[in-house]
């Protein structure tokens, strides 16, 4: 592209040059001979005046004064009253000679009727002719290298950008979804750059709402897959206590439902689907759950499980986001904390307020303000838990935070709800 672009102004420019340049040879050509003819006509209509003076004041011609005065001339003048014409200036330019270069001629008649003929040598005008040419040529070669080179510098400032913005779309193609940020002073390509900078965040985007989603996905639905482990693994123990397995396959089947249930909330928030639908859920009964369900686990490591607080509460909320809030705080206790575990509930008007707690060693300080963060792990975790239950929380209107740091507390405030209110969508 790059060679075409200068090939075609090297093209136009010769043209446009040919057709300035021809014209204005021609026309130098012409100018220059006519002053010259004119300059030899002055010079001849001179000699005549002084012909005349020097005939009226002596009667005779002074050659010698025609000479010195007329260098470089061939000079013939014919008086009215005399039989033959008298010479003068250079005889080398006599145009009778048989070796005569060629010459310019101007005539003049005086008042007297003097006939006066100069001839002067047409070399030094060709020479002037020539000189002029090889100017116009200069300019024309100057002009036709200008534009050349001008011509060199628009195809390099207009090919390069494209080569940029293609290695930016190699780049995006291979994956690299960096924006690139470069401009080029040019509007079409910088508004080309624009689009390749866009797609590249909305495909960073879409890359990382796919890597959280999975992440997501595989962190939530660790926890029921191990409770459902459990359960298997006590009626494989317990296989000939009937009443055993049938409590531990009855809970293993509410394992599995909410196992369902988490798998249909992923998706759902994968597909970024309007807002969840909250409705009035009794608080007590989702953390008699949790607590049921990962009673087995803390009794294994000899530490408690309590549920604490005001019951009866009721929550504006989805019942299997509350529960997957309340699993992940308790999770986030039992993996990084140590003895008691405490749920507590608590009504402030307002909202309801559940805290869990434990007895740990607490949060450092230096992790306390980025607790909330994704992949901030205070102890060899994933760093997904509590930023993903913060984004359940936020989402259908409630809020989660870390009210203490010595011992852990986390607090989940849920909007209240009142008895007999429909399902509405979040956030409220």
């Amino acid at each position: 592209m790059r060679r075409r672009m200068v090939f075609s102004t090297l093209v136009v420019t010769v043209i446009a040059v040919m057709l300035l340049g021809l014209p204005l040879g021609a026309l130098t050509y012409k100018l220059v001979y006519d002053e010259s003819t004119r300059q030899l006509q002055g010079e001849a209509e001179l000699i005549g005046a002084e012909s005349d003076t020097m005939l009226e004041a002596h009667g005779e011609l002074n050659l010698g004064e025609f000479d010195r005065d007329h260098p470089n001339r061939f000079i013939r003048i014919t008086p009215t009253d005399a039989s033959a014409s008298v010479t003068a200036g250079d005889p080398a330019l006599d145009p009778e000679a048989p070796d005569s270069p060629s010459m310019l001629k101007a005539t003049a008649t005086t008042g007297r009727g003097t006939l006066v003929e100069v001839w002067m040598s047409a070399e030094g005008v060709q020479r002037s002719v020539v000189r002029a040419w090889l100017g116009i040529a200069s300019l024309s070669l100057l002009a036709i290298g200008v534009a050349v080179g001008l011509s060199m510098f628009q195809a390099r400032r207009l090919t390069l950008p494209l080569i940029d913005l293609a290695v930016t779309a190699e780049r995006l193609g291979s994956g690299v979804t960096t924006p690139w940020g470069h401009r080029y002073g040019i509007p079409e390509a910088d508004r080309v750059a624009e689009v390749l900078d866009r797609s590249a965040e909305r495909i960073a985007g879409l890359i990382a709402t796919e890597r959280h989603f999975a992440t997501d996905a595989s962190h939530q639905l660790r926890t029921p897959l191990t409770a459902l482990m459990m359960r298997l693994e006590e009626i494989l123990a317990e296989a000939g206590n009937p009443e055993v397995v049938r409590e531990e396959g009855e809970a293993a089947l509410a394992q599995t439902e909410r196992l369902v249930e988490t798998v249909e909330s992923l998706l759902g928030r994968a597909r970024k689907s309007q807002n969840p639908e909250v409705e009035a859920v009794e608080v007590d009964s989702v953390l008699n759950h949790i607590q049921a369900e990962w009673q087995p686990v803390f009794h294994a490591e000899q530490r408690r499980l309590l549920v604490t607080g005001v019951s009866g509460l009721t929550a504006m909320t989805v019942p299997t986001d509350l529960a997957q809030i309340i699993a992940t705080l308790v999770e986030n206790a039992y993996k990084h904390g140590a003895g008691t575990v405490t749920i507590r509930r608590l009504d402030t008007d307002q909202s309801v307020r559940i805290e869990v707690s434990d007895e740990g060693e607490g949060v450092p300080d230096h992790l306390a303000g980025r607790i909330f963060d994704r992949e901030v792990s205070g102890s060899g975790g994933t760093g997904l838990g509590l930023a993903l239950a913060r984004h359940i929380a936020e989402s259908e209107g409630a809020r989660i935070e870390l009210v203490q740091t010595r011992p852990t507390t986390f607090a989940l405030f849920l909007p209240a709800g009142a008895g007999g209110l429909s399902k509405m969508t979040g956030p409220v």
